[in-house]
């Protein structure tokens, strides 16, 4: 059977848009987390958010095309075209038909909805742009990266709420094992820094409490409320095995195995025994036909919200057995915040980091434990240590699960 090995990274995000400054924010415990109003002129009250900082497209897309593409788009292409720079390569050796991109996103082009609508009722048929639709559907992502790279293959956008991103990355992969394709540009993009969004969010009692930036996204912490709501787009290059090593690609990991699951329980809670969660995480495993112990760091969804955070656990101890009390957890979201559709893509970048340079990052913010959080979730300091099999989680409403198996790579 054929192996899919990730050979190039690309991220937007509230802690970095470069390879370099993401991991340098990581690694030093910086959090992207700002105070600032959500509803300008409508109210005083502030809130944390999680925003992209600095954001420049550059050549990547014309700026007569910026007006055309929404924001969520231009995070995916820039994404995409740094993980091919990653790469070292354009993969212009290979067929473009086995060459596809397959980017997630769970609410799409929100900026343009937000925008198009109003016009619509105030000013009538005449004033909505004509390219409202092509903007705000999601799948315009990984077409539009298609157009830009000349990859002619598999394309498509998974929407599964927050767990998009990484239902993406899991079907590269099993394009690559299965012979479909031989490269794929896989991850998730999200734009939703919008007070309509986090409205919507927010009276579903899903947002942090919190106004203060350093303990806002604490995952594991028994005084957590909710999440931080975050922008950005992850995007890896996966690619087959023999092609990344005739090339002689730097290679950060083998994606290995990959498992998906519902809960079928309810539209926005999981499952409180964690069963659909540990199903994946144990299919993710078995596919990648390494023994349970061999897994020794799990990348947690960790959300900062009180029904997430007890539930995965409940979950890793149910996949893992006794397993679960030596291994290491970790959410990145203590540091970036909940990207949702994006989420995946960019915590996916973060196993292979951490991988690459043998240290988890601690869980930011966590000081209080949860007793019903009693796992080893990487309190206080980054740990150095050898990652011998890593196991990335994204759970989204409608009960959906996703997790994803690395593994360092072995000739």
């Amino acid at each position: 059977m054929r192996r899919a090995v990730i050979t190039g990274l690309g991220v937007v995000s509230p802690i970095g848009n470069t390879i370099d400054e993401f991991w340098d924010n990581i690694v030093n415990g910086r959090h992207g987390f700002t105070l600032a109003e959500w509803f300008p002129g409508q109210s005083e009250e502030k809130n944390v958010y999680a925003d992209v900082k600095d954001f420049d497209p550059g050549d990547y897309i014309e700026k007569k095309e910026r007006r055309r593409i929404d924001i969520m788009t231009q995070y995916a292409v820039y994404a995409a075209k740094k993980a091919l720079e990653d790469s070292g390569s354009d993969f212009k050796d290979l067929d473009p038909y086995r060459c596809g991109v397959i980017i997630g996103s769970g609410i799409g082009g929100l900026h343009t909805t937000n925008e198009q609508i109003p016009a619509y009722h105030n000013k009538g048929n005449g004033r909505v742009s004509v390219f409202t639709i092509p903007m705000m559907i999601g799948n315009m992502a990984a077409g539009t990266v298609a157009i830009k790279t000349g990859f002619k293959g598999v394309n498509y956008c998974p929407v599964s709420a927050c767990s998009s991103g990484a239902h993406a990355v899991g079907e590269a992969f099993r394009a690559i094992k299965y012979g479909n394709a031989d490269v794929v540009l896989a991850g998730g993009s999200e734009a939703c820094r919008l007070g309509f969004a986090f409205a919507g969010f927010n009276n579903m009692h899903a947002i942090t409490k919190s106004t203060d930036v350093n303990r806002a996204s604490i995952p594991f912490d028994k005084e957590r409320s909710g999440f931080v709501l975050g922008d950005g787009s992850g995007v890896l290059v996966i690619e087959e095995y023999e092609h990344a090593k005739a090339r002689g690609a730097k290679i950060y990991a083998e994606l290995a195995g990959y498992g998906a699951t519902c809960d079928a329980f309810h539209e926005t809670s999981p499952d409180p025994s964690g069963e659909g969660g540990a199903k994946a995480m144990e299919l993710s495993v078995k596919e990648a036909g390494v023994p349970f112990e061999q897994i020794n760091y799990i990348n947690a969804h960790g959300t900062s919200t009180p029904l997430n955070d007890r539930t995965e656990t409940a979950a890793v101890k149910l996949a893992f057995g006794e397993q679960a009390k030596k291994l290491v957890m970790n959410s990145t979201k203590s540091l970036t915040g909940h990207l949702l559709g994006a989420a995946g893509g960019v915590e996916s970048i973060a196993v292979c980091l951490q991988m690459k340079h043998g240290i988890v990052h601690a869980t930011a913010g966590l000081r209080n434990d949860d007793p019903e959080c009693d796992l080893d979730n990487c309190k206080g300091e980054n740990r150095k240590m050898e990652i011998t099999g890593a196991v990335s989680n994204s759970l989204g409403f409608g009960g959906h699960n996703v997790s994803l198996c690395f593994l360092p790579v072995k000739d």
